[in-house]
């Protein structure tokens, strides 16, 4: 997907919304689970709840691993049932040697067909490269995360007026543009959006973290969006696992609804 294509959609359903789906088979709605194909039934109804409120899908392929052959069966089939005009991201958090980032890249890019996969930029240009070298695809780099290990590395004071993922962001930034490259920007690290966007003015950042990991939807679209919104925001337990019984994916509708309606009044 290009970057004019993404724009057009977050304009035409006046959304950034992003559905996370990290599904967890022992989560899912109990009538469900002794399903054959419980992962992807589960998958599709979400999907067609939400199709006209988001603008894309983000598949955490950890918990499609997990599950061997048939995790992997139940994630293509997935992609596959997302409809054409969806950002869909392979959040696999994938980077290693320049050779076996290229066969990580075919594996999302070709295989899958997946626009995006996140890719961490810890091993530098050679493992990030091959990402980049895809037409029409992205690579989505690991700048400031959400989660408490930030602190470990992330967060840390260089030598000069920087932290360290302030010096990533700015260094990777040169090796793709704004069509190809994204960045990673935790949602309770809202505070830190408007440095980023100092550094990054009009690269696309992918925000996880609003919903149950406390993230402010207010202060990210406040802080992180540009001239073209910018934003992908993702939520994933909060609309996934909204209901628990037969009517579950109209109770994830409700949810991505709510997201929708506010996003529209943050894109006026």
């Amino acid at each position: 997907m290009t970057r004019k294509q993404l724009v057009e959609q977050i304009q035409q359903k006046k959304s950034y919304l992003c559905v996370g789906l990290d599904t967890d088979v022992t989560k899912i709605p109990k009538h469900l689970q002794s399903h054959p194909d419980a992962v992807f039934e589960f998958n599709k109804a979400i999907i067609d709840a939400t199709k006209d409120l988001c603008i894309g899908y983000k598949i955490n392929t950890a918990f499609y691993e997990a599950m061997g052959f048939k995790g992997w069966e139940a994630m293509e089939k997935t992609v596959n049932h997302i409809p054409a005009e969806h950002f869909t991201i392979a959040d696999a958090k994938r980077g290693d040697i320049g050779n076996t980032s290229t066969q990580y890249a075919r594996a999302f890019f070709e295989t899958m067909n997946f626009d995006a996969v996140t890719v961490a930029p810890y091993m530098g240009e050679d493992s990030v490269r091959p990402f980049l070298e895809f037409e029409n695809k992205w690579a989505i780099v690991l700048g400031l995360t959400s989660n408490k290990g930030a602190a470990d590395f992330e967060m840390q004071p260089l030598g000069s007026d920087e932290h360290l993922f302030e010096k990533v962001i700015r260094t990777v930034s040169q090796w793709g543009n704004e069509n190809n490259l994204m960045f990673v920007a935790g949602a309770t690290q809202a505070s830190e959006l408007e440095n980023i966007r100092s550094i990054i003015p009009n690269h696309f950042l992918l925000v996880p973290g609003v919903g149950f990991q406390g993230g402010n939807l207010e202060e990210v679209s406040k802080y992180g969006m540009n001239k073209d919104c910018g934003l992908l925001v993702n939520a994933s337990r909060a609309i996934i696992y909204a209901g628990e019984k037969e009517n579950f994916a109209e109770e994830a509708r409700a949810i991505a609804e709510q997201y929708q309606v506010e996003m529209a009044s943050y894109l006026q």
